[in-house]
């Protein structure tokens, strides 16, 4: 699904420009955002098909954000994959139950990434 708006959130530049600029290798349309409040704004410009959301953000974390959107009627549907580094028993429980469609550990494997990423616009498991 080559020209998927996809929304990558992460208040880490390295990450966010590493998944952003592999992402648009594969003609995806990529917007960026290092926090909840930039990625609601984004939202609001235009509505991403996949939101590849880091949780540990600052301010709102990336949990709270995705269960204010999986709450929202008019953002309910938008998949999001939750990308930690918190990679501990339980995480992924956790991520499911706020909402998430799926869960990335990091470091991203980029050489996975572009098939998670089109497995779950395709609505399949991402891993």
């Amino acid at each position: 699904m080559s020209n998927a708006h996809i929304l990558v959130v992460d208040d880490n530049p390295t990450n966010l420009k590493l998944v952003s600029d592999l992402l648009e290798c594969y003609d995806y349309e990529i917007s960026k955002a290092m926090d909840a409040e930039q990625a609601q704004e984004s939202i609001r410009r235009k509505m991403p098909d996949l939101i590849l959301m880091d949780i540990g953000l600052p301010g709102m974390d990336g949990l709270t954000l995705t269960r204010k959107l999986k709450a929202d009627d008019a953002t309910k549907q938008i998949r999001i994959v939750a990308m930690t580094a918190f990679a501990m028993k339980g995480d992924e429980r956790k991520t499911l139950d706020a909402g998430c469609d799926g869960y990335i550990a990091k470091p991203i494997d980029t050489r996975k990434l572009p098939d998670q990423v089109a497995r779950c616009l395709r609505n399949e498991t991402p891993l």
